[in-house]
């Protein structure tokens, strides 16, 4: 298989549908259980519904700013129909908010073949400790060398004291080499001395850890400023994407981190991890509409092949669909 083809595929394969149905279930309990109550005796959509509806989304961790947006497209389909009725309101939802992120979505580069360009394709990995990012890049390692293609590790997270050895144990779970020089060493050299090394064996993917929590924002920005850099001095156009990770449970916290490493780096691309252990996974689509960057990944579970790549239109449907 082709890099281009794995990443460019549309349609998820059936297990995968199951699995994102039950990694949402909380989730799509916590939604509907709360739209329910928004239109309790109610045969049409009013100000009323739609003032609980509002509430129902917002404290589903969709947002505020998106959920005023969802609102406002439903009031207009209402001002449009004349009529709509609270068993119509759910296939307008799921419809309204899959238009909307179709909308919102930066078409993100597909993952270009290392054989065709001669350039290993590097993914900065950010964010904060905690949020699975090293299992995060355990996982990817292990996806894409299933889809056939050489990948290589690169321990920069060298402030935390268990980063370097969890990374070298996912690096063994997932078959693939690493480069590490322990704890407290320069963050950059590891950095490019990975880079270094994949150039020179023809690596397809390079994923570098980086440290989840320095003192302060601008220490942060240096730090990852710092990282491009040297990475750059061996392949110009490195890193062809900064992957943030975030965790779905935390709910608003992640819009917050978010924010936060937008204006530290050029966050390109997002991963969203733990949503089969959360009932906030609405924060996806949160994080979707006001960001304007493109959710990639989503961990659905703990082994190492729960990571799937993200399907906007699915997911909608999943969480949205007839209950």
């Amino acid at each position: 298989m082709k890099i281009s083809s794995f990443f460019s595929r549309k349609k998820a394969a059936p297990e995968e549908s199951e699995e994102l149905n039950e990694g949402l279930k909380k989730t799509k309990e916590n939604v509907f259980s709360k739209i329910s109550r928004a239109i309790v005796g109610k045969s049409k959509v009013d100000d009323e519904v739609l003032d609980n509806l509002e509430e129902a989304l917002i404290t589903s961790d969709v947002g505020v700013d998106t959920t005023l947006e969802i609102i406002g497209r439903i009031e207009k389909r209402i001002a449009r129909d004349k009529y709509v009725s609270t068993n119509e309101l759910n296939s307008i939802l799921r419809e309204e908010v899959a238009s909307m992120l179709s909308e919102d979505d930066k078409t993100h580069d597909a993952l270009p073949a290392a054989e065709t360009t001669g350039v290993p394709y590097v993914i900065m990995v950010v964010g904060v400790n905690g949020v699975g990012k090293t299992t995060t890049i355990g996982k990817l390692a292990n996806m894409f060398k299933n889809a056939g293609y050489s990948v290589m590790l690169g321990a920069a997270d060298t402030f935390r004291a268990a980063a370097v050895d969890q990374l070298k144990i996912w690096a063994e779970r997932a078959g693939v080499p690493i480069v590490a020089q322990g704890m407290n060493a320069d963050p950059a050299s590891v950095a490019y001395d990975t880079v270094a090394s994949a150039k020179a064996n023809g690596t397809d993917v390079v994923l570098i850890d980086t440290a989840g929590r320095l003192h302060n924002k601008i220490n942060l920005m240096n730090e990852l400023t710092k990282i491009k850099k040297v990475m750059q001095k061996v392949i110009p156009e490195a890193p062809q994407e900064v992957l943030l990770v975030i965790d779905a449970s935390t709910g608003q916290n992640a819009i917050e981190q978010t924010k936060q490493f937008t204006q530290a780096t050029d966050v390109n691309a997002l991963a969203v991890t733990k949503l089969d252990g959360t009932a906030r996974g609405g924060v996806v689509l949160g994080i979707s509409h006001q960001f304007k960057i493109p959710v990639k990944y989503i961990g659905v579970g703990e082994k190492i092949g729960d990571i799937q790549l993200f399907d906007k239109a699915q997911f909608v449907e999943t969480l949205f669909g007839n209950k």
